[in-house]
């Protein structure tokens, strides 16, 4: 093994590196073509005898990302696409040159030089090069490239794939550090008027519940608001922080200061995110401080959530009704939705509660990677909020509430619950499905592929198809408590039965049903469910054209397309018009607008999303086959912008 580069505590590092990969190249090459690149392990191929950009890019992200450990490059594989991707060893030309090169790159291009371990093998007659690349500590962190300024110079591993840092992304990076958190910091012209007596006397009485001897219960109002970093003393006057205003705050002054601090529980008929224009909900507002709002959230939950006979004695009989989803379950979702959403971002938390399934919807991404949400630990946005919840026993700050909400649906025999952080959209979707698996009706359903042999999981994600419409690899391993290898090998056992098929691909990979699924469930359609979503096999959008849009809409997409450049004002309008007509693909949109699906994603539709102006039809699954987007509130359309003549 050659050591390149340089840097402090390297070997250590090596040693103690949770994620770096012992196995040989082949056996890596061998995970490769059973689970495709993961969040620990990058396949590259050499072009020549250079190294290209993406392979310093990796090594960042990987010495970057909070409790990976590290991960493994490999260079001199070339992946090639078929039913399956398939790797190939086929080497690089210069491996000492190379190597050279990447050891001087590592000590200089970036903001500290760093060192990674270097070992080039032999495979079926070509060199290839394992590079184990150590996490820094975090001191240390973030690494980012010189030439660049933060945070953009620098790069997180998300799933398989590395991903400029934003803003946010540097809280991960700097706890701890001389920057504040968001909850830290002094909200200006907020006063201790702002404060609400309600709130403190509702958090004492908690506190007392979890610690009757805690030393604070003692102190005046002023002085343990001090303690909980929910005031500062600046030149004799009482400053609000922001954990001061959410948490303890009245609520005319979050009103004021914070518009957005709020829950909607919206209450939609049917299984889809407003199916059309005309569809009716109810929807309540919750607005308080967190201490306050928890239990009023909790209880507004709980009274509209189907219920279950549970009989307690069996001697008696007594029977009493509970939720169907756990309390204890609720109770997670709930705070950590208010523990751990973004306050800089403007949107409200979300509670939907569909026909079949209840879906709550924070603003911000998770800081914590979607493959690691089962593990224990933690990445906090709101250090402070997070330990104010923690001493009232509201919360965990282990990073244990995803695996618990896990196990208790298990334990209930419910679908696991599914978790999805979208950085484009900036929210955090947890769903969690009223369904009971592999009950009565579920078995005979099944009944028809006994032929095929199928394990108790591989049950499991048909069923999760037939109900949702599709699955991926992350939502598999939640339901059937697998890990990533053991998923990605069922499901591909699925794909080559015909009974799934694959769409998408690397992070975005996912799978809806197949021909042998399709034509099993049309001779067999079971009484007790509906017609499973997408049975008809037809997966793709249907073309639109501009003679299907109502007069007044084909008059702005005509001008739109008469704009050698369109104005963003004009692209906003003319998007959120056609979806407020109907839901409507970012396909269908870039072909009415004649525009390119990337760009017009990119640079209009995700941020309609963020802004709360544009709303998924799927929300809970950002990546679903069928996704689709509808205007949330065709009143806030802007005005249509006047073209340059």
């Amino acid at each position: 093994m050659i050591g390149v580069g340089f840097g402090p505590r390297c070997d250590g590092l090596l040693r103690a590196g949770g994620m770096i990969k012992r196995s040989s190249i082949v056996d890596l090459i061998r995970e490769l073509n059973e689970t495709d690149e993961s969040e620990d392990l990058e396949a590259k191929e050499a072009s020549g005898t250079t190294v290209g950009k993406s392979v310093y890019e990796t090594i960042c992200a990987l010495s970057n990302e909070p409790q990976l450990g590290g991960g493994t490059i490999l260079l001199g594989v070339t992946k090639e696409e078929a039913l399956f991707p398939f790797y190939s060893a086929t080497g690089v030309e210069a491996p000492d040159k190379m190597s050279s090169d990447i050891a001087t790159a590592c000590g200089s291009q970036f903001n500290q030089p760093i060192r990674v371990n270097i070992t080039p093998q032999v495979v079926n007659g070509a060199t290839l090069l394992k590079i184990d690349v150590p996490e820094l500590p975090a001191n240390q962190k973030p690494l980012y490239f010189k030439a660049a300024s933060l945070p953009r110079g620098a790069y997180r591993r998300i799933g398989p794939t590395d991903i400029r840092c934003s803003d946010e992304d540097l809280t991960a990076f700097f706890q701890g550090k001389a920057d504040a958190p968001f909850d830290k910091r002094i909200i200006p012209d907020a006063r201790w008027d702002d404060i609400d007596p309600t709130a403190i006397a509702n958090y004492r009485r908690a506190r007392a519940d979890a610690n009757p001897e805690a030393e604070e219960l003692n102190w005046s109002d002023e002085d343990m608001l001090y303690a909980l970093g929910a005031i500062q003393r600046l030149d004799g006057k009482i400053q609000v922080t922001a954990t001061g205003l959410l948490t303890f705050g009245k609520q005319a002054s979050l009103r004021r200061f914070m518009p957005t601090q709020r829950v909607d529980y919206i209450r939609v008929p049917g299984t889809k995110w407003v199916p059309s224009p005309d569809a009716t909900f109810d929807s309540l507002d919750m607005r308080g401080p967190i201490v306050s709002l928890i239990p009023r959230v909790l209880n507004t939950i709980l009274d509209d959530l189907p219920r279950t006979l549970v009989v307690e004695d069996s001697l008696s009989g007594q029977r009493t009704e509970t939720p169907v989803v756990p309390l204890r379950v609720i109770r997670e979702a709930v705070v950590n939705a208010l523990m751990h959403r973004s306050y800089e971002v403007y949107q409200p938390v979300q509670i939907i509660r569909y026909a079949n399934r209840i879906t709550i919807k924070n603003p911000g991404y998770s800081l914590k990677s979607q493959d690691r949400f089962s593990e224990p630990g933690s990445a906090i946005r709101n250090p402070t909020i997070a330990e104010i919840l923690h001493e009232t026993r509201f919360a965990e700050t282990k990073g244990s509430g995803i695996r618990v909400m896990q196990e208790k649906m298990r334990q209930s025999g419910l679908a696991a619950p599914t978790f999805e952080s979208d950085r484009d959209a900036q929210e955090f979707i947890a769903t969690f499905l009223f369904h009971h698996f592999l009950d009565e009706s579920d078995w005979n359903w099944l009944a028809q592929f006994k032929d095929l042999s199928l394990t108790e999981e591989q049950m499991k994600a048909l069923i999760f198809v037939r109900e949702v419409g599709a699955i991926d690899n992350s939502t598999y391993r939640a339901i059937a408590g697998l890990d990533t290898l053991s998923a990605s090998r069922s499901l591909r056992s699925l794909v080559q039965s015909e009974l799934l098929k694959d769409r998408g691909a690397g992070a975005k990979t996912h799978y809806v049903a197949g021909k042998e699924m399709e034509a099993r469930t049309i001779m067999a359609a079971p009484a007790i469910h509906a017609k499973p979503h997408n049975m008809d096999g037809n997966i793709h959008d249907k073309g639109l054209e501009l003679k299907d849009l109502p007069s007044d809409l084909r008059v702005k997409v005509r001008i739109a397309h008469m704009q050698r450049r369109l104005k963003p004002e004009m692209a906003r309008h003319v998007i959120l018009s056609l979806c407020a007509w109907r839901p409507l693909s970012l396909t269908q949109l870039a072909e009415l607008m004649d525009r390119q699906p990337t760009h017009l994603g990119q640079k209009y539709v995700s941020t309609l999303v963020s802004e709360g102006l544009l709303a998924h039809t799927y929300p809970e699954m950002v990546q679903h086959p069928d996704q689709k987007y509808i205007t949330v509130d065709p009143k806030k359309i802007p005005v249509m912008p006047k073209p340059k003549s």
